[in-house]
């Protein structure tokens, strides 16, 4: 077990490339799941189960690859309680400079009855192959799968005879997110105290998220006394997924007070790497999941915003920048208030007096009504007042697109800019990449693309594309349309009207200053 000075610390035992991964449709490539490792071993993952060695030959290369790779983190691999499965997890992991097996067995009733196995003859198979996984690796983890459904005192034998065939991790798995958090706290408290050898080895803890208590479950495992907890970035997993890393880091980061542990990870690596994983597996997060989601740190209700104004901690009980956000969002729309607003406009450049403000908030107030969130470009459209927010030192003349079977697609743009021509010609990923590389390399520009939408507003093979582009750039974000029967067409005018709404700050602000300084007569 660990020592007494380590009794506050909780290892983290990432499964996002083994559990994570069996989610129907996640299946990452080669190259992704060793950028995965590789942001996870950085971020001070303890552990990192990397995969299951024989399931394919990719699987076991893309374990072997990571294990030659962890700087930091152990490296795990899962195999069934089965000899061949053993030494292949071996043959994987070995090359890292900590490894571990991992290997299990289904204990309960029903997961008995599918390989026809008494109890005794399961309990030998159980010393057999963990005692044959020992002899290979000096640490060696051991779950009984479906432990909450497991008898208690078949539970009780079983892991005992783990311990004595050399376990030096007993997982404990809540396999179908069945239990409670009162009784997953109990159950790791009972078995530690009830299974000879128990204060010779670590506890953890794998739980699903099939009834939303995963989190709940696992943290109360930690109460109960286990000191490794097994999760996934986002929670991807089987089902509902599992404990999600995120969720479990930062509510023993918040609340220390009644759970005084603490893990080794970076927590401000959190939100890239959620979003990474989330861009590899194809699973998006859903904007009001804990930590990572879109409106985690947002508000749009008038009351929150004045009172996240005044006082962030009002309705914050974390940092967004302790996650790897740069800060609180305060999107616009139909629940917004005034305070909000005049806090926009100012961060806009524009300083309103009572009257104006009240008379711009009506007119907001219309326009939030029809559309679900208002942006900047929405709110300068606003202060100007009818007048055209666009400027015209970007124009599109002419384009020629090449593309198809044979190769890369080229893109030839001619651009008037500030009155004079310039062409350039870029090869890229498929005809609008290329274009957009070829508008970037005429006007260079650190704009990061936010959003490209396309939308057919007529029927037919001829209908005509009316195609969104967002921009952010230092912080302010701007967006352009354009409708073209040429998709192509019409993204690039889309993408220059974009730029030229960034460009009107900062030529209102003048050479090196702060566009977002701009004041609002400056502007009319």
């Amino acid at each position: 077990m660990t020592n007494a000075t380590d009794q506050d610390r909780v290892l983290i035992f990432d499964t996002t490339l083994r559990d994570g991964e069996q989610s129907p449709g996640a299946t990452m490539t080669h190259d992704e799941k060793l950028e995965i490792a590789e942001l996870l071993d950085e971020m001070g993952v303890d552990i990192i189960e990397a995969g299951f060695p024989i399931a394919s030959e990719g699987d076991f290369k893309a374990v072997s690859e990571i294990a030659k790779r962890a700087k930091n983190a152990r490296i795990c691999g899962l195999a069934r309680a089965n000899f061949a499965d053993i030494d292949r997890c071996w043959e994987a992991v070995k090359h890292a400079e900590k490894n571990r097996i991992h290997t299990f067995i289904g204990t309960s009733p029903l997961h008995r009855a599918i390989p026809n196995l008494t109890m005794d003859e399961m309990a030998d198979k159980i010393h057999e192959t963990v005692s044959h996984a020992r002899n290979l690796c000096e640490n060696v983890q051991w779950s009984p799968m479906d432990a909450t459904r497991t008898e208690w005192d078949y539970l009780c034998r079983v892991i005992e005879i783990a311990i004595k065939a050399g376990a030096t991790t007993i997982n404990i798995p809540d396999t179908v997110g069945y239990t409670a958090p009162v009784e997953s706290a109990d159950l790791i408290r009972r078995l530690i105290e009830t299974v000879p050898g128990a204060d010779e080895v670590v506890f953890a803890t794998h739980c699903h998220n099939d009834l939303g208590m995963a989190t709940a479950n696992a943290l109360a495992a930690v109460a109960g006394g286990a000191r490794q907890i097994e999760c996934t970035v986002n929670g991807l997993g089987e089902r509902a997924g599992n404990t999600a890393l995120e969720e479990v880091v930062m509510a023993l980061k918040v609340r220390n007070d009644i759970m005084p542990w603490h893990t080794g990870i970076d927590t401000t690596k959190i939100m890239h790497i959620s979003r990474r994983v989330s861009t590899v597996s194809g699973f998006p997060v859903q904007f009001n999941k804990a930590i990572v989601g879109k409106n985690a740190f947002a508000h749009e209700s008038g009351i929150h915003q004045d009172g996240m104004l005044k006082n962030k901690e009002t309705f914050e009980i974390m940092r967004p920048e302790d996650v790897g956000l740069s800060g609180t969002s305060l999107p616009l729309g139909k629940h917004s208030g005034r305070a909000a607003l005049r806090d926009k406009l100012s961060n806009l450049g524009y300083e309103v007096g009572d009257n104006q403000l009240k008379d711009i908030f009506i007119r907001f107030k219309e326009l939030a009504d029809r559309k679900k969130e208002v942006f900047d470009d929405d709110i300068v459209a606003l202060m100007r007042s009818g007048e055209d927010a666009e400027n015209d030192h970007l124009q599109l003349v002419s384009m020629k697109v090449i593309c198809g079977t044979g190769g890369p697609a080229e893109a030839t743009v001619e651009m008037e800019i500030d009155g004079k021509d310039v062409t350039a010609t870029e090869q890229g990923d498929g005809p609008v990449d290329a274009t957009f590389k070829a508008i970037r390399k005429l006007h260079p520009s650190t704009a990061h693309l936010q959003l490209y939408q396309v939308h057919a507003v007529t029927e037919g093979t001829d209908a005509q594309a009316t195609v969104s582009v967002r921009l952010e750039e230092d912080g302010m974000i701007a967006t352009g349309q354009s409708a073209n029967t040429d998709t192509v067409v019409a993204s690039a005018k889309a993408y220059i009207n974009a730029l030229n709404r960034l460009i009107v700050r900062r030529e209102k602000a003048g050479p090196g200053a702060d566009a977002r300084e701009i004041s609002y007569k400056d502007l009319t």
